[in-house]
C-alpha cells in the first residue's frame, strides 16, 4: 500500500498499474480504512481523467518496435507513430558490433556511431608513428576508408512473435525439461529461419520469458572506417566531466557499410536536420539499450546491492590502477592500454552510480518483498556465484589471448554435437561470426596481456584458490581439478609462462588451429591451448550449475509474474532492455541542479570557456586543430544537448531522431541522475545527453575539410 501511494503521487503508471493490481490480488480483498481511502482516491483520480494523464507524464520506456508507444506519444505529444515511420527508422538504425548502437546516415551506407564505440577499430589501426585514438583520422577517398576485419553491424529486417509455439511445446513440462524443450526448438526455427531467408535469425527473449520474438537480421560484415576526430575533443572534459553535464563532446565517428566490394546502396537512412533542434521538441532516440533490470523482484535487486556491483567494482577499481601505472610509464604504453583503461573508467563510474542507486533507501519502497522462487533462487546463487564469474565468464584470465584459446576449443568442441544440444552462443547461427572474430588480425600486444593476465590471476589466488586459509564459499577445488603449474608458479609467472610461450596471437596460427578441428586443438602444444582445455571442465561445471539452479528455475518464475501482467495490462508495458532495438520519446529539456538552471544546450563558445577555466590542462585541452582554427568557428554553433529520453549503456551511438524522421544528435552519454535508469526511470532530472549535429557539420566543414562527407551527408 506504501508502495501505491508513492505511486499514484508521483504518477508512475508503468509501476502503479502493476502494482496496484498485484496490491489487490495480495490483499485478498480485506481493506482497512486507510487502504479503503487509497481506494476511492484512485477511483476519484481515474474519474477525473488525472490517471489517465500520469500515463503521459514521464517519458518512460525503451519500447519495442513492434509494441511501440503509438497511444502515448498521439495522446501527450499529438503525433503519430505511423507504420510507415517506424519502419523508416526501423530499417535507419544498427547494432555496431558488440556493444554499441548507430545509424545509416546517407544512401551509400555512411555508418554514424560515438567515438568511444569505434574506438577500438581506432586503436587497433594505430600504429607507435600514428596513434589514431590521438590524432583523428580522415579517409579523402574511398580508396583510402580502412578496412575493420572482425566487425560486424545488423540491422533488424523483420519480426514475429513466436510465443504461443513455443508455450505449446512446453506446456505441462516439468521446469528443467520445458528449459531444454524450448532451447531446441528455438535452435530448430533459427536455422530453419535462417535457411528459408537467407539472415541472421535470433530468438529474443522478453519480459523475462514473457514472450519470444524471432529477430531477423540483415548483416553487414564488410565494414570500413571513414572519418574520427582527436580524442582531445571526443572525449574533451575526460573522466572529471564523464556522466556530468554541461558537455563539451564531439564523440562521433563515421564508418562504411560495403557489399561486393562497393559502398552498400541504403534504401532506409536517417536524413540531416539542417535546422537543428528547439527547446521541449520532441525528439526519439532508436538504439539497442543493453540491459535493465526494472522487472527484477526485491530479493534479485538486493543480490545487484550486495554481491554484483560490489564484486565489480573490486575488479574495476584494481585494474584502473594498474592499468593507469602502465600508461604513465611510456607514451607507447599510454596507447597501447588506452582503450581498455577509458573504458574500465567508465565502466567503474557507471557501476558506482548504479550501485548508489540500489543503496538508497527510496528505492525500496517501490519493490514488492518477493518469498517465492526468485528469493530462493537468489539466496542460492551466492554460494557460488564469484566462482562461476572467474571460471566461467573468464573475470579470472583477462587476457584476449585466453579467449581466443577458450574460442576455439569450444568452437571445435560445440561443432561436434548437434546445433540443438550447443551451448547457445555456438548455435549454428553464430558460427561464422566467432569464426570471424578468431581471424581478427587486429595487433595484440605481449606486454599488455601479461599485465591483464598477472593481475586477473592474482586476484584468483587473493581469493583462495593458493592459500591455506579458508576461501570464500569457493566450491571449486582448483588444485586438483585444473592446473599443477597453480602449485609451482607465481601469477606473474603463470602469465609469462602462458602469454610469452603461445604463438595464439599469430593469425595463421590460429587459422590452422580452426581448420584442423578438435584434433589439432587437442593435438597442440600451445601452452595457452593447454591451460584453457584444462580449466573448461570446471568452467562447464559451473555454468551447467548456474543454469540448472538458477538461470533456469528464475526464468520460470518471471515468465510466470510476465503472464500475469500481461493478462492485467495487455501492451501498455515495455520490457527490460536485452541488446536488442528499442524506440524511447522525449524532449529537449534542461534541468535544476543545486537551486540552478541547466540550459538543455550548449555551445562552442562554452568548450573554449571551459578550456580556459581549466587553464587547458588535460583532459580540458582542445586539439591543436580546434584551437588553429577558432577564429573561423561560429562559437554560438550547438555543441551537446539533453533530452529526457529513456536510455542506458548499449545506446551510446544512437541517433536523435525528430519527428521529420531526420538525425539531430547522436547519444552519447546519460548524466549521473541517469545511472539508475538501469531500475528506475526518473524524468526530473535524469537526461540523455547527445552531440548536436550541428558541430559535427561544423568541424567537419571548419577543421578537418571533409567536404566530400558534407556533401553527402547533406545532399537531397
Amino acid at each position: 500500500m506504501k508502495r501505491i501511494i508513492f505511486n499514484l503521487f508521483s504518477l508512475n503508471f508503468f509501476t502503479l498499474t502493476t502494482d496496484f493490481s498485484l496490491f489487490f490480488r495480495k490483499s485478498s480483498f480485506i481493506f482497512s480504512s486507510r487502504q479503503i481511502l487509497t481506494c476511492v482516491l484512485f477511483a476519484v483520480m481515474l474519474f477525473l481523467g488525472v490517471l489517465s494523464r500520469s500515463l503521459l507524464t514521464a517519458d518512460e520506456g525503451m519500447w519495442l518496435f513492434e509494441i511501440p508507444p503509438v497511444q502515448q506519444v498521439q495522446s501527450k505529444y499529438n503525433f503519430e507513430l505511423t507504420e510507415e515511420w517506424l519502419e523508416h527508422i526501423r530499417l535507419s538504425s544498427v547494432r555496431f558490433g558488440r556493444s554499441g548502437s548507430a545509424s545509416f546516415v546517407s544512401p551509400h551506407g555512411l555508418i554514424m556511431t560515438n567515438h568511444h564505440v569505434g574506438a577500438s577499430q581506432l586503436q587497433m589501426h594505430s600504429t607507435p608513428e600514428n596513434n589514431m585514438l590521438k590524432n583523428g583520422f580522415y579517409a579523402e577517398t574511398l580508396a583510402d576508408e580502412i578496412p575493420c576485419h572482425g566487425l560486424e553491424c545488423i540491422v533488424l529486417h523483420s519480426i514475429k512473435d513466436i510465443t504461443a509455439d513455443l508455450d505449446e511445446i512446453t506446456k505441462d513440462l516439468e521446469t528443467n525439461t520445458a528449459a531444454k524443450a524450448r532451447l531446441e526448438a528455438i535452435s530448430k526455427i533459427e536455422q530453419e529461419e535462417a535457411n528459408k531467408t537467407n539472415l541472421h535469425c535470433e530468438v529474443i527473449t522478453l519480459f523475462q520469458g514473457g514472450k519470444y520474438h524471432l529477430y531477423r537480421y540483415k548483416k553487414y560484415t564488410d565494414i570500413r572506417l571513414v572519418w574520427a576526430p582527436e580524442q582531445d575533443i571526443a572525449a574533451f572534459g575526460g573522466d572529471p566531466d564523464n556522466y556530468e553535464y554541461p558537455r563539451y563532446c564531439v564523440d562521433s565517428s563515421f564508418f562504411r557499410a560495403y557489399e561486393n566490394g562497393n559502398p552498400a546502396s541504403i534504401k532506409h537512412y536517417l536524413k540531416w536536420s539542417t535546422n537543428g533542434v528547439k527547446e521541449n521538441e520532441l525528439v526519439f532516440v532508436s538504439g539497442h539499450p543493453g540491459t535493465t533490470n526494472r522487472a527484477f523482484t526485491r530479493s534479485h535487486l538486493e543480490f545487484q546491492r550486495d554481491v554484483y556491483f560490489p564484486e565489480r567494482l573490486d575488479r574495476l577499481y584494481r585494474r584502473e590502477v594498474i592499468y593507469s601505472a602502465f600508461a604513465e610509464r611510456s607514451l607507447e604504453n599510454k596507447r597501447r592500454i588506452a582503450h581498455d583503461l577509458d573504458a574500465v573508467k567508465n565502466y567503474r563510474k557507471r557501476a558506482i552510480g548504479q550501485l548508489d542507486g540500489l543503496q538508497t533507501p527510496s528505492l525500496w519502497e517501490l519493490k514488492l518483498k518477493d518469498k517465492d522462487t526468485i528469493a530462493e533462487q537468489c539466496l542460492n546463487l551466492y554460494s557460488f556465484y564469484t566462482d562461476y564469474c572467474y571460471f566461467e565468464t573468464g573475470e579470472a584470465f583477462n587476457s584476449q589471448t585466453f579467449r581466443l584459446a577458450r574460442q576455439l576449443i569450444r568452437l571445435a568442441q560445440e561443432k561436434e554435437k548437434k546445433t540443438t544440444e550447443r551451448l547457445r552462443e555456438y548455435r549454428e547461427g553464430n558460427i561464422e561470426s566467432i569464426k570471424r572474430n578468431i581471424l581478427n588480425d587486429s595487433p595484440i600486444y605481449e606486454d599488455v596481456e601479461i599485465l591483464k593476465l598477472t593481475d586477473s590471476l592474482t586476484m584468483l589466488y587473493e581469493y583462495g584458490y593458493k592459500t591455506s586459509l579458508p576461501r570464500k564459499g569457493t566450491q571449486v577445488n582448483a588444485k586438483a581439478e585444473y592446473n599443477e603449474m597453480f602449485d609451482k608458479l607465481s601469477p606473474k609467472e603463470l602469465a609469462v609462462k602462458l602469454i610469452k610461450g603461445s604463438k595464439l596471437r599469430d593469425v595463421t596460427v590460429r587459422r590452422k588451429l580452426l581448420e584442423g578441428g578438435l584434433d589439432a586443438i587437442i593435438a597442440s602444444n600451445d601452452p595457452m591451448i593447454k591451460f584453457a582445455i584444462s580449466i573448461d571442465p570446471t568452467a562447464r561445471k559451473l555454468r551447467k550449475k548456474y543454469e540448472e539452479e538458477f538461470d533456469t528455475p528464475i526464468t520460470a518464475a518471471y515468465t510466470k509474474l510476465a503472464k500475469e501482467r500481461f493478462e492485467k495490462l495487455g501492451n501498455t508495458i515495455y520490457p527490460d532492455a536485452t541488446f536488442t532495438l528499442r524506440i524511447s520519446y522525449g524532449t529537449v529539456k534542461g534541468y535544476e541542479e543545486s537551486g540552478k538552471y541547466i540550459k538543455p544546450v550548449t555551445n562552442i563558445a562554452g568548450m573554449f570557456e571551459r578550456a580556459e577555466s581549466m587553464k587547458f590542462q588535460e583532459p580540458f585541452n582542445p586539439p591543436a586543430s580546434w584551437l588553429k582554427n577558432k577564429n573561423i568557428l561560429n562559437l554560438e554553433t550547438g555543441f551537446n544537448l539533453v533530452t529526457t529520453n529513456d536510455i542506458i549503456g548499449g545506446n551510446s551511438g544512437s541517433p536523435l531522431i525528430n519527428t521529420k524522421g531526420e538525425v539531430v544528435g547522436l547519444v552519447f552519454d546519460g548524466n549521473i541522475y541517469s545511472l539508475s535508469n538501469n531500475f528506475i526511470y526518473t524524468e526530473t532530472i535524469s537526461r540523455c545527453v547527445s552531440v548536436h549535429v550541428d558541430v559535427i557539420l561544423e568541424s567537419l566543414k571548419k577543421i578537418y575539410n571533409a567536404e566530400r562527407i558534407v556533401k553527402e551527408l547533406t545532399e537531397k
